[in-house]
């Protein structure tokens, strides 16, 4: 079997660029565009193979743009799985304003899925010859992809004998979880909307994940905390890692390398500790990278020995 089969339906062409300083009106100078494959999975494909890790990925493509992902992730050696979608694949844009250092991010849309083309992607994960322990689902879902998409995805790898790795928000999310996942990661926004819970303090975010775990929705909830470090729950683990402190360039695909992290030492065997560590690790490397570079494996390395892992007591479910 491959270790990794990540599914992005959202997919980009990522456009990063510089310019002197971001003012209204004026045509405003760029530097030479760097362009990236983008969207959720693909990011995570692209730092798993950066770490050596065996993976393909899956995603709708369509038109100019989409030839374009197709050869950029060849480029990387990243074995491509794509779905022919009448629509152009999407484009975004970052841009990096030289004079304070702050970063705009500008996210198009995507085009919609007719029912034939998210099918379609569902169809081709379920006929795989020769299918993923893991299969990561990363990203927002395309206009006119239902809501259900990824809990459909969810029973296809059980069927399967795949562990579903899921990364996404809104109602998306809570089908997902009502249909039950192997690993979830939200960041506490996310967690938030999906509770209704303020989860105002760190007690309550780890309640809020053990009860996921509880429940069933989730045998394992990393959590991400930006500049708080992230935190670990499953039934028998709670983790706890507080931010390696570190200068930041560019905050763009930190979680997306959080989890290729994760999802990387787990499909090789490793234990929770270990996996987290390098979660935490390549999150953190990510913030060294320029633009949509993503985390780069050396920085990764040398971050994992100083990520630290405390164990607080296991949460209970006093106000859950």
């Amino acid at each position: 079997m491959t270790a990794i089969l990540t599914v992005t339906m959202n997919p980009s062409i990522d456009v990063s660029t510089s310019t002197g300083k971001v003012v209204p009106v004026r045509k405003l100078r760029c530097t030479n565009a760097r362009r990236d494959p983008g969207g959720g999975g693909i990011n995570v494909a692209r730092v798993v193979k950066r770490l050596g890790g065996d993976c393909r990925a899956l995603y709708p493509a369509g038109g100019a743009t989409g030839r374009l992902l197709h050869r950029l992730l060849d480029q990387e050696g990243i074995a491509s799985i794509p779905i022919d979608v009448a629509a152009d694949t999407r484009e975004s844009f970052t841009i990096l304003d030289e004079g304070n250092g702050d970063q705009y991010r500008f996210v198009l849309p995507g085009a919609p899925l007719s029912a034939q083309e998210w099918q379609a992607c569902l169809d081709r994960v379920a006929a795989l010859a020769d299918p993923a322990d893991y299969i990561v689902a990363s990203g927002s879902l395309p206009p006119a992809v239902p809501d259900d998409f990824y809990a459909r995805l969810a029973r296809i790898a059980a069927s399967i004998g795949a562990r579903i790795v899921l990364d996404t928000s809104g109602p998306a999310l809570a089908a997902a979880l009502e249909e039950g996942v192997h690993l979830v990661k939200p960041n506490l926004r996310e967690l938030r909307d999906l509770t209704g819970l303020p989860l105002d303090r760190e007690g309550e975010w780890a309640q809020a994940a053990a009860e996921l775990v509880r429940t069933g929705k989730a045998d394992i909830v990393a959590l991400t905390l930006g500049d708080q470090g992230a935190l670990l729950v499953s039934r028998d683990s709670h983790l706890r890692a507080p931010a390696v402190p570190v200068s930041i360039v560019s905050a763009v695909g930190a979680g997306d390398s959080f989890l290729a992290g994760l999802a990387w030492r787990l499909s090789a065997g490793a234990g929770l500790e270990d996996a987290f560590r390098y979660a935490v690790a390549a999150g953190t490397a990510a913030l060294f990278t320029a633009g949509t570079e993503l985390a780069r494996k050396g920085d990764i390395d040398r971050l994992y020995h100083e990520v630290t892992l405390n164990r607080p007591p296991k949460p209970n479910r006093a106000g859950m």
